[in-house]
């Protein structure tokens, strides 16, 4: 078996996640030199511990005790992964281009100074981290009051946001193919009232009509459409991927018959899936494999 290098230093990663907690920001560990959570999921949970009277999610298990932290870093080289939910942040995730993106596709970067430029403000100063790949997380406090959820792409092409329901990786982390490092140490600013209204601006609406109905659809089939969207959008923790699954696989038979195009779903869907909190790669992956399924299952219309 080829041995790899560890990708991360126990010390240096516990002082990443006790530094962050310092700051009254909860954190979970991720799993060496990756990005996803180092905690059992649900089909996997024993019911001890935090998860005595019933399971607890990474957003519910994070914390800022410094002696569980030291409990969990001491174990291994996790990364620092941080519930931004929890925290009282909201992330700008500005990515880098992608190698699958059309010439000339901006990054998150160019994106968020466009936006800018548009709303007539500056690029907000504040504490901002550079990413493994090359983008950059500018951390905002959230606004009081409001429950924030995930955004992708909304506020312009390569910018998503994590709020509730989202994490990001924390500085000192490494990936692979680079660190998380801290590039503006300045305390995080509150949100923008300009950006908070950019993310809240028509929310409900954009995600139950993300995809209108095509003109050829049917009564019945534009319906479906709009009640399945509606039901996933409003899914609680713990059901949504679920209540995704089940959706897709309802709209999936009106593909084969035309009643509805499948790249209309699959956008409807998406969109409702991360108004309901869960993240994009989940939301693809899973409305993919549901819609390959029903539509195997569903032979279109007899000629």
């Amino acid at each position: 078996m080829t041995q790899h290098p560890p990708t991360g230093r126990v010390p240096d990663l516990l002082s990443a996640a006790l530094s962050a907690a310092e700051r009254g920001w909860n954190v979970f560990p991720l799993r060496p030199g990756d990005k996803r959570p180092a905690l059992h999921g649900e089909t996997a949970c024993p019911g001890t511990g935090d998860c005595a009277d019933g399971h607890r999610k990474w957003e519910q298990r994070a914390t800022t005790d410094p002696d569980r932290i030291r409990g969990a870093w001491t174990a291994g080289a996790f990364n620092v992964g941080l519930a931004t939910g929890p925290s009282g942040l909201v992330v700008v995730d500005l990515d880098p281009v992608k190698a699958k993106d059309p010439k000339g596709t901006p990054d998150g970067v160019t994106s968020l100074q466009a936006l800018c430029e548009r709303a007539g403000q500056v690029v907000p100063a504040t504490y901002r981290t550079r990413t493994a790949s090359g983008g950059h997380h500018l951390y905002f406090t959230a606004p009081p009051g409001v429950r924030l959820g995930n955004s992708a792409g909304k506020l312009g092409k390569h910018i998503d946001t994590r709020a509730h329901g989202g994490y990001v990786v924390a500085a000192g982390s490494t990936l692979p193919n680079g660190t998380y490092d801290v590039v503006d140490p300045t305390e995080p600013v509150p949100l923008p009232e300009w950006l908070h209204a950019s993310l809240t601006h028509r929310q409900p609406s954009r995600a139950l009509t993300a995809a209108p109905a095509p003109v050829r659809a049917s009564r019945y089939a534009a319906a479906a459409l709009r009640a399945e969207t509606a039901t996933v959008a409003g899914a609680g923790e713990g059901v949504r991927n679920w209540t995704l699954v089940r959706a897709a696989r309802a709209l999936g038979r009106f593909i084969p018959s035309g009643d509805l195009a499948r790249t209309e779903v699959e956008q409807a869907l998406n969109s409702a899936g991360l108004a309901a909190g869960l993240r994009e790669n989940e939301c693809r992956a899973a409305v993919a494999s549901a819609l390959n399924w029903s539509i195997a299952n569903n032979p279109g219309r007899p000629a």
